[in-house]
């Protein structure tokens, strides 16, 4: 199992020694501004609706999804991870925040084997798939209603960010289904655009300029 090598901030934030990456730049905030905002949620959520991640990381996305879910029915959350963290790496990392569901996430995630890992979250069932997203994601049968890309920065993880990759994205997209990322890098947002996004650079989080959103035309 190909477990992160990290080191830790004097905040208690992980970064990701093969990368040179924090795991957080705006924290929670960020999460909320970009992901959750950036594709319109939790307004466009009901019972069915599918998110999707490209890097699972600490499991932050999906406390902070979890979160702000109050409908009725289930939630359907996929991720794909290529170095999926230690349970007790997990639990340090997402402690400041105090999320609801997180003992519940850290307890099953240190149970959970095999290249697909299946978390069962008030509202959320996720699925996380373990490997080289340029296969797994390939391999997903599934489509995503709206979708959470939060790979190490393009510069520092640039096969999480490449056109082919982008192109998989788009195709496992419904359609009016959204996208929404930290990165304004324009190589990413042309990558989206080229497997039928229609994309809007909007105003990022903190001190982050710009950040991209897209839909998928109906």
């Amino acid at each position: 199992m190909n477990h992160p090598s990290l080191s830790w901030t004097d905040s208690d934030c992980p970064v990701a020694t093969d990368f040179d990456d924090p795991y957080f730049t705006g924290g929670l905030g960020e999460v909320r501004h970009v992901f959750l905002a950036g594709n319109g949620l939790p307004a466009r959520m009901c019972d069915g609706f599918a998110v999707a991640e490209l890097g699972f990381g600490t499991g932050l996305n999906l406390l902070a999804l979890a979160q702000v879910y109050e409908g009725a029915g289930i939630l359907r959350f996929t991720s794909f991870e290529a170095y999926p963290m230690r349970a007790e790496d997990m639990a340090r990392a997402l402690a400041p925040f105090g999320l609801p569901q997180t003992e519940a996430l850290v307890a099953q995630w240190a149970d959970a084997t095999g290249p697909v890992r299946e978390i069962s979250l008030q509202g959320v069932e996720a699925r996380i798939h373990i490997g080289d997203a340029r296969e797994t994601l390939a391999a997903w049968d599934g489509r995503a209603d709206a979708w959470f890309l939060d790979g190490f920065a393009p510069a520092r993880n640039p096969e999480l960010w490449g056109e082919d990759l982008m192109q998989e994205v788009a195709r496992h997209t419904a359609a009016g289904g959204t996208v929404a990322t930290y990165t304004a890098a324009g190589h990413v947002r042309r990558a989206l655009e080229a497997g039928g996004f229609v994309i809007t650079r909007a105003a990022g989080y903190g001190r982050k300029k710009h950040m991209t959103i897209g839909r998928m035309p109906e």
